[in-house]
């Protein structure tokens, strides 16, 4: 089994790109894999951290805002790409690949598009209920695209489409499926599920230095952080003061000086531990009593999966604004509460605060949420490369 996996920019590209490769690896222990992104970033860095080989391509995206910098870069674009095509097809030819899935970003137009013309059999991965334009493009030339929400065929023809869920971080996979590790006579199922979960905080919670005996909040905003809930915290950082909450926050890399400058002026560095990207996830999770986050279609996928009560507060800043309808999906069912993006600073905390204090509506909250996960989505993935295979066979 050779594979190329391509794409990247975010963590909701990455993360999913290296669960399917995980999957292959772990059906085919010899598969050889090659990652292709975009060159200076993140999947530059994330990849080869988890042991796969990258090579990066010279492209970019469009950039939307009309100042001189960027008319000049949007300018550079079709050389940019035409030397991107150009590598790919180097690469495809040395790497011969079986298989060439593409998980959405700037690397996986020329690579899919490419891979396609040359005769390489194509799958797709869209995560969100609103296509990309990327994928989209490159759908035509897909013989599978794998979703993870109802109703794609809006954007796909409708035979190439196969449910699969989208694909998690093995970490976040199996966050509580390890055995205790140490517990005396026999357990009923419920309790020993119940005693690992509550081992599993205090792990979380030991990890990053913080205290059992207070509540925990969780702000991730994403792989690059997250402007608007960024400042929400910055701007009222004597609130967790007040309150005696711990919170752990990714601040990403934009906002990290000054938070760090911020909780230092206002001393509560033993309650608020900044990060600019959290590696451990994983722990971070456990030690959470509350996650606040972007609605974004890998982030939910995790949070089902994690099943503690959240808070979405969707980007405004994303095709037809599908990241509310992702947020909305969840709150439906009573699984997470949303705060628009353009009243977080103002309500984003008193929601907040009003949850912690709730312990029934958390307890609800963490119920139903874990109703809505799905597993295994990456094996899936690797069933559909499977039935592509033996038709090209």
């Amino acid at each position: 089994m050779k594979a190329i996996i391509s794409g990247g920019g975010t963590g909701g590209h990455i993360f999913p790109a290296i669960a399917i490769a995980n999957a292959i690896k772990k059906r085919y222990p010899n598969a050889d894999i090659l990652f292709v992104g975009a060159e200076g970033r993140m999947e530059m860095e994330k990849v080869p951290a988890a042991g796969y080989a990258i090579k990066g391509l010279p492209i970019a995206g469009l950039q939307r805002k009309l100042t001189v910098s960027n008319i000049i870069k949007n300018l550079q674009l079709p050389f940019k790409m035409f030397r991107s095509r150009r590598k790919v097809k180097n690469i495809l030819r040395e790497f011969n690949p079986d298989i060439v899935v593409g998980v959405g970003g700037f690397a996986s137009e020329p690579t899919l598009k490419t891979a396609a013309k040359m005769g390489f059999p194509t799958l797709l991965q869209e995560q969100n209920s609103y296509a990309g334009l990327t994928n989209k493009m490159l759908a035509q030339g897909a013989k599978t695209i794998c979703v993870a929400y109802d109703g794609m065929e809006r954007f796909f023809p409708k035979d190439k489409i196969v449910f699969t869920g989208n694909p998690v971080r093995d970490i976040i996979e199996n966050i509580y499926s390890e055995p205790l590790q140490r517990f005396e006579g026999t357990l009923g199922e419920a309790k020993m599920l119940t005693d690992n979960k509550t081992e599993k905080k205090a792990q979380g919670l030991e990890h990053f230095g913080l205290s059992a005996g207070k509540k925990t909040v969780l702000s991730v905003g994403g792989s690059l952080g997250a402007g608007s809930i960024n400042k929400m915290i910055l701007d009222n950082i004597e609130f967790f003061k007040m309150n005696d909450i711990q919170l752990l926050w990714q601040t990403g890399k934009g906002m990290f000086n000054d938070a760090c400058q911020k909780v230092k002026e206002a001393n509560c560095e033993h309650l608020v531990k900044v990060h600019q990207f959290i590696n451990e996830m994983d722990m971070a999770y456990r030690a959470a009593d509350v996650i606040i986050s972007r609605a974004g279609a890998i982030a939910i996928s995790e949070l089902c999966i994690v099943a503690k009560p959240i808070i979405l507060i969707p980007s405004p800043n994303v095709a037809e604004d599908h990241q509310t309808k992702n947020a909305m999906a969840l709150v439906e069912k009573n699984a997470a509460i949303m705060v628009r993006d353009s009243e977080c600073h103002d309500k984003g905390l008193e929601t907040l605060l009003n949850l912690l204090n709730n312990d029934e509506q958390m307890a609800m909250m963490g119920k139903n949420i874990k109703q809505m996960a799905r597993r295994k989505a990456a094996d899936r993935i690797v069933d559909e490369i499977d039935k592509i295979l033996n038709i090209q066979k």
